[in-house]
């Protein structure tokens, strides 16, 4: 391989794996939401859209940057995610209905009025947070002197990444070290022995699809530097979260994190060698692949080992 390809080829994976840190963090909130409540939300990407549009207009209104947004959009979209969950969700759980999944169809109802309610307020037209540092990268050779290789690190991809890093091991340490955590953990492991251990599994339930909400708003708000924001925009976001989580294997959250990590990969490796417009193709490749041949996702393979 000569030094221009292996540049390319380099290139490609970095900027995969920049990719593939903020999908992680979109496909942690469905996981959560998922391993506690057993149900796809669909209105995942439409709330990822919502916390967009709040960073939006915190940029032109107010002129605070995308980043800072997150500690405002984050909370914001937790509370939302939690008067979801009680006055809708819940009551659509307590009722014996015909078709079982009746909370999954409510969910898209959700985003479904979402969308259209962005679609009123702020019309169908394209924005974006023009930020001063968006066309701005680090290379390689600046920092390591006498490099051979010229590669570059995108700033608003660098600093996004870094935030998903850190919120994921905010999160970590949340589920791993707090009470209220190991009660999360504990209801997604085994709903009625955590009842039968004095879990309020009901609140358990509220409290995680908040914090899987605000997750994903907070993934909103490291993607508004860096992409477009349209009313739309948050169904292929519910495809992507919903492909991580199949990926990575149904309520792990350290699956859906290598999960990101492979999709924002093969999706970069996609763009550069096949072509920019394959990208969505080779997500539901990926995504068709998981189900054939790993239906239990990635870390069901590392299982089987031991």
């Amino acid at each position: 391989m000569t030094s221009p390809q292996l540049e390319v080829l380099l290139q490609t994976i970095i900027a995969g794996l920049l990719l593939g840190g903020l999908y992680a963090l979109i496909g942690i909130g469905m996981t959560l939401i998922m391993g506690v409540m057993k149900i796809i939300n669909l209105a995942h990407g439409e709330l990822m859209m919502v916390a967009m549009y709040i960073a939006y207009v915190l940029y032109s209104s107010f002129h605070i940057d995308p980043y800072l947004s997150v500690f405002l959009a984050a909370p914001v979209l937790f509370l939302l995610g939690v008067l979801l969950q009680k006055y809708l969700i819940t009551p659509v759980l307590r009722v014996d209905a015909i078709i079982p999944e009746n909370q999954v169809i409510l969910t898209v109802g959700i985003g479904m009025v979402l969308s259209n309610v962005a679609a009123i307020i702020f019309s169908s037209d394209y924005r974006s947070t023009p930020v001063d540092y968006s066309t701005k990268a680090w290379y390689l050779t600046d920092i390591w002197k006498g490099s051979p290789i010229e590669l570059s690190l995108s700033m608003p991809w660098s600093v996004s990444f870094v935030f998903a890093v850190l919120i994921t091991v905010a999160l970590w340490f949340f589920l791993a070290k707090t009470d209220l955590g190991k009660s999360i953990r504990a209801t997604a492991q085994d709903k009625d022995a955590a009842t039968l251990m004095g879990v309020n599994v009901g609140f358990m339930r509220i409290v995680s699809f908040g914090l899987g909400s605000s997750l994903v708003g907070a993934a909103g708000c490291l993607f508004i530097p860096i992409y477009y924001l349209y009313p739309d925009l948050g169904g292929q976001f519910t495809l992507i979260a919903f492909v991580i989580t199949i990926l990575g294997g149904l309520g792990s959250t350290v699956g859906a994190i290598v999960g990101g990590l492979i999709l924002g990969v093969f999706e970069s490796l996609t763009a550069t060698y096949i072509g920019m417009g394959w990208a969505p193709v080779g997500r539901f490749v990926i995504f068709v692949l998981a189900l054939i041949f790993i239906p239990g996702g990635i870390l069901s393979l590392f299982k089987r080992r031991r």
